[in-house]
């Protein structure tokens, strides 16, 4: 299984999953995982209807928004949207989990959260999240 890093009881953010990473998942207690990970990036890459199909049969909901650089308003209204409407704790991933937490963060910030308190969950979970919210 991946290293999958809770961010709040709510959210977690995890480098490159696999296929079978979805059935873990959702023993886990995920409800979502969304894939901030353009499909082609490394020629190793499960693609994202790959992850879709082995999401779904693992009783996961899936969301497909991928994050090339920063993300965009666009992609960070809908990894928002995403997390609001999930039926509990969301899982999300990309090649090192950075660009999953920074859209996370940045739409949190957009909604009012304390930014040092974002950085703090960042910080606990092992990423540096004060260049973009500092």
């Amino acid at each position: 299984m991946a290293d999958i890093r809770r961010v709040t009881p709510e959210f977690a953010v995890a480098p490159q999953l696999t296929a079978d990473d979805m059935a873990e998942a959702a023993r886990q207690g995920f409800t979502l995982v969304i894939n901030n990970r353009p499909d082609g990036e490394a020629e190793d890459q499960p693609s994202s209807a790959e992850m879709q199909r082995a999401a779904e049969a693992a009783g996961l909901a899936y969301h497909h928004i991928p994050v090339r650089g920063g993300p965009t308003e666009e992609q960070v209204a809908a990894v928002a949207r995403a997390v609001a409407e999930a039926k509990g704790p969301v899982l999300a991933f990309c090649r090192s989990g950075t660009r999953s937490i920074v859209t996370w963060s940045i739409g949190r910030a957009m909604d009012g959260a304390d930014r040092a308190l974002l950085i703090a969950e960042g910080r606990n979970a092992g990423y540096d999240l004060s260049g973009v919210l500092g």
